[in-house]
C-alpha cells in the first residue's frame, strides 16, 4: 500500500468522524443513545469512503509441493512374449500402492505401446512399442518440475525415433526396471527387408535384406526368397563372432499385374530358441503403367520441390518440372498438367492442353498474370486488384469429391494470394476457404472443378512448401501432407466417372499397420450424405470366415478400423442399407509380429539412459531396493512455496454487510427513540 493511499484513508477517517459528530453533537445536542449513533454513523461513512478509495492488501499463503513420480510401463506384446507380464504388473501395482511413496510423491502413471495413455488397465497386447513417444510427451508435461521416472520396460522399441536421444533431453533421473535378463542365445534373424511398394510390369525390382546373427560359434545357413512354393533366390551365408551380419541385394521379376507376396527366410539353427524372427513377408503391387505429371513453371520456387516430393512419395507417380517451351516440345503422354503461376509464356501450353483435352491443376500467386489467365481458359475468372494478401486455410468439412482425413490445416501458415474474388464458370466444389485473422471470407483458396469429362483444380496461393514443413513440425513426418496432395493428384489424373460410393484403402497392409477403410456416400444430387447407413462385409479367403460391421461417420467420410483381423487375403463390400448402392475391393494383410522378434531385453540401452540421467537401473528380480533409493534420495525433497496475492478491498464482501448493518441499526435506534 503506497503513501498516497494511507493519507486518503486517514483523511476518510477524519471526514467520517467529523460527519458523525456534526450530525449527533453539533446539530442535535441532546440525543438519546448519542454515542451509539455516532459510532454507527462513523462506521457506515468510513466504510463507504474506504470502498471508494479501494485500497489493495497483499496476502501471503504458504503450501508444500511434493515432487512428481512418473511410473511408465511397457504395454506391448514383447513383454508377454518374454514371460515378464505378470511380474511387471505385480511390480507396477506395488509401486503405485506403496504408502511411503504416496506420502513423498505425487504419483502419475502411464502406459505406452502403440500410443501413450494413462494406465487404467494393462493387457500387454499392443503390437508395437513407441518408447520415444512417451519421452516426448513426458518432456512436454514435466519440463518445469521435479519428476523422476520409473520406466518398466524391456527396452525393445519397434517404431519411433531413438528413445535414448529423446530421454537425454528430460534432465530428470530415470530409473529403468529391466524386464528380462542378460542371458544370450544363438540366434539367426531377418532384421529388415527393404523393397518398394510398387513395381512395373515386366521390370525388375530391387530387394535388400539384412540378416543378423547372435552367438559365439561359426555357423552357416541358407537364405531364400519364395513366392508360394517357388524359390526365386537362394544364397548360403557364413556367420561367426566376427561376421554377425550380411546385406543381401537382389532383383526380382515383376511378371504379372497385382499384389504379389514374397517370403524371405533364413534356415534356423538346430538349437535356436526363437524361430519367429527367421522369416519375414513382404509384398509388391505390380502395376502396368506410371502416372506422368508435368509441372510447368517459368521461375524457380520452393513450391515446385514441395509438390514434386509430395507427389512422388507415391511410387506410382512421376513429376517432370518443365519450362513452357520444354512442355510444348515434349512428346510424352501426361495424365495431368500442373501450371505454376501462368503468364503470357504459357500461351502455347494452354493451346496444347485444350487440343489434347488434358486435366489441369493451376497454382496462382503473386506473380501470376491474371489478365492472361482470365482470357486463356474458360473455367474461372479472378478479380484484378494488383494487391496481395496472406490467407490462412480453412477446411470445408462438407467437401465430398474425395476423402480428406487426418489433416485439419489449423496451424498451417498463410499463403500469399491476390486480393479479390474468384468467379467460377463451371461446377466447382471448394476444398479450402480463405481466412484472414481467423475470419472465414468464404472465398476459394483451393477448389476442384469438372466439365466436359475433364477435371481441374485451382490453388489460389503460393507458399505451399511451408505447409509441408509445418506437417513435419507437427508430426515428425511429411506423410499427412503428402497423402493430402496424393489424393488430390489421384483425383485430377483419373478420368473415371464420379460414383455415389467411393472407397479409400490400400491394396495390402502389414500386420502392424492400422487397417483403415474409408468411404464417402453421396445422394442422387452428388451431395455428401451425413445420414447414410453404411456397413462393410469382409471375408478371409483362406478361412472363408466373414463378418459384417457398421461404418462410423468421421468428419466428411465414413470409416472403420480393421486392425485386429488376422493375416490373409480379404474381399470386402461396402453397401448402403437404405439404397441399392455398393462398392467392393480386395486387400491383403501380411503376417509379421514385430514384438516377437526379440529374445532379450535391450539391457545396454536402458542402463545407458539411467547412467546419463543420474538414475539407476534395476533388473526386475532385484528391484526391491528401488523404493528405499527413491525415499532416501535428497534430490526429491518436498518444497515449501509461498503465493503472494494482491486483493482489492472491494473484493471483501463482508464490508458491504457491515455498512448495511450499521445503517440498519442506526435507523432502528432513531425510530425507537422517536427521532424519525
Amino acid at each position: 500500500m503506497n503513501n498516497s493511499t494511507i493519507l486518503l484513508i486517514i483523511l476518510s477517517f477524519v471526514i467520517a468522524l467529523l460527519l458523525a459528530l456534526f450530525q449527533y453533537v453539533y446539530k442535535a445536542k441532546k440525543v438519546a443513545s448519542r454515542n451509539a449513533l455516532i459510532a454507527l454513523r462513523f462506521v457506515s461513512v468510513f466504510c463507504a469512503l474506504l470502498l471508494l478509495i479501494n485500497p489493495k492488501f497483499e496476502s501471503v499463503t504458504y503450501f508444500e509441493e511434493k515432487p512428481n513420480l512418473v511410473i511408465a510401463i511397457d504395454n506391448s506384446e514383447s513383454v508377454a512374449y518374454l514371460n515378464q507380464n505378470e511380474k511387471a504388473k505385480t511390480l507396477f501395482q506395488n509401486l503405485v500402492e506403496n504408502k511411503d511413496l504416496q506420502n513423498k510423491f505425487n504419483i502419475e502413471t502411464f502406459k505406452f505401446g502403440d500410443d501413450v495413455s494413462t494406465s487404467d488397465s494393462l493387457n500387454f497386447d499392443d503390437n508395437t512399442s513407441n518408447i520415444s513417444k512417451f519421452f516426448k510427451n513426458y518432456n512436454e508435461l514435466y519440463s518445469k518440475s521435479i519428476a523422476p521416472i520409473i520406466l518398466i520396460s524391456d527396452g525393445n522399441q519397434t517404431i519411433g525415433n531413438d528413445y535414448q536421444y529423446i530421454a537425454s533431453k528430460s534432465k530428470q533421473p530415470i530409473f529403468p526396471i529391466i524386464l528380462g535378463d542378460t542371458t544370450t542365445f544363438s540366434d539367426l534373424r531377418i532384421s529388415q527387408v527393404n523393397a518398394n511398394r510398387y513395381a512395373y510390369l515386366k521390370n525388375k525390382f530391387p530387394v535388400e535384406i539384412i540378416a543378423n546373427y547372435s552367438g559365439n560359434q561359426s555357423v552357416s545357413s541358407n537364405l531364400t526368397i519364395r513366392s508360394g512354393n517357388v524359390v526365386l533366390f537362394s544364397k548360403r551365408l557364413e556367420f561367426g563372432p566376427n561376421k554377425t551380419s550380411f546385406i543381401i541385394n537382389t532383383n526380382l521379376n515383376a511378371s504379372s499385374v497385382g499384389v504379389k507376396t514374397y517370403r524371405v527366410e533364413i534356415s534356423p539353427l538346430d538349437n535356436e530358441k526363437n524361430k519367429v524372427n527367421n522369416y519375414k513377408n513382404f509384398a509388391i503391387e505390380v502395376i502396368d503403367q506410371k502416372t506422368n505429371i508435368a509441372l510447368i513453371a517459368e521461375t524457380i520456387h520452393p513450391d515446385l520441390g514441395a509438390f514434386k516430393k509430395a507427389i512422388e512419395s507415391n511410387e506410382q507417380r512421376s513429376v517432370e518440372i518443365l519450362k513452357p517451351k520444354e512442355f510444348i516440345a515434349s512428346s510424352k503422354d501426361f495424365q495431368l498438367v500442373m501450371l505454376y503461376q501462368p503468364n503470357t509464356a504459357f500461351k502455347a501450353v494452354y493451346d496444347k492442353i485444350i487440343s489434347q483435352k488434358l486435366n489441369t491443376f493451376t497454382i496462382a500467386g503473386s506473380t501470376t498474370d491474371f489478365n492472361f489467365l482470365n482470357t486463356n481458359q474458360n473455367n474461372f475468372t479472378q478479380d484484378i486488384t494488383n494487391q496481395t494478401e496472406n490467407y490462412q486455410p480453412i477446411l470445408n468439412v462438407n467437401y465430398g469429391t474425395f476423402i480428406v482425413d487426418n489433416i485439419t490445416f489449423e496451424n498451417y501458415p498463410p499463403l500469399k494470394s491476390d486480393f479479390g474474388a474468384v468467379s467460377f464458370k463451371i461446377p466447382e466444389e471448394t476444398l479450402l476457404y480463405k481466412a484472414v485473422n481467423g475470419f472465414n471470407t468464404e472465398e476459394s483458396l483451393l477448389s476442384t472443378l469438372e466439365a466436359e469429362e475433364r477435371k481441374h483444380a485451382l490453388l489460389n496461393g503460393e507458399g505451399i512448401w511451408r505447409w509441408r514443413a509445418q506437417t513435419y513440425l507437427d508430426t515428425d513426418s511429411f506423410e499427412t501432407f503428402d497423402n493430402f496432395i496424393g489424393k488430390l493428384i489421384q483425383y485430377l489424373s483419373s478420368n473415371k466417372k464420379r460414383r455415389r460410393l467411393n472407397l479409400d484403402y490400400k491394396s495390402f497392409y502389414n500386420q502392424t499397420e492400422n487397417i483403415i477403410v474409408n468411404a464417402q456416400f453421396f445422394n442422387k444430387n452428388y451431395e455428401f450424405d451425413a445420414n447414410a447407413n453404411l456397413q462393410i462385409t469382409f471375408r478371409n479367403k483362406d478361412t472363408d470366415v466373414s463378418k459384417t460391421l457398421p461404418l462410423l461417420l468421421k468428419n466428411a467420410s465414413y470409416s472403420i478400423d480393421l486392425s485386429s483381423i488376422a493375416p490373409g487375403d480379404y474381399v470386402f463390400t461396402v453397401k448402403s442399407n437404405d439404397e441399392p448402392v455398393s462398392a467392393s475391393g480386395t486387400f491383403k494383410v501380411l503376417e509379421y509380429n514385430v514384438e516377437q522378434q526379440f529374445l532379450n531385453a535391450d539391457v545396454s540401452k536402458l542402463q545407458s539412459i539411467a547412467n546419463s540421467s543420474g538414475g539407476k537401473s534395476y533388473f526386475i528380480e532385484k528391484s526391491s531396493s528401488l523404493i528405499d533409493d527413491l525415499l532416501n534420495d535428497k534430490r526429491f525433497a518436498t518444497i515449501q512455496k509461498s503465493k503472494r496475492n494482491t486483493i482489492p478491498l472491494i473484493d471483501y464482501k463482508y464490508l458491504l454487510g457491515l455498512i448495511a448493518l450499521a445503517l440498519s441499526l442506526e435507523w432502528f435506534i432513531r425510530k425507537y427513540k422517536g427521532l424519525i
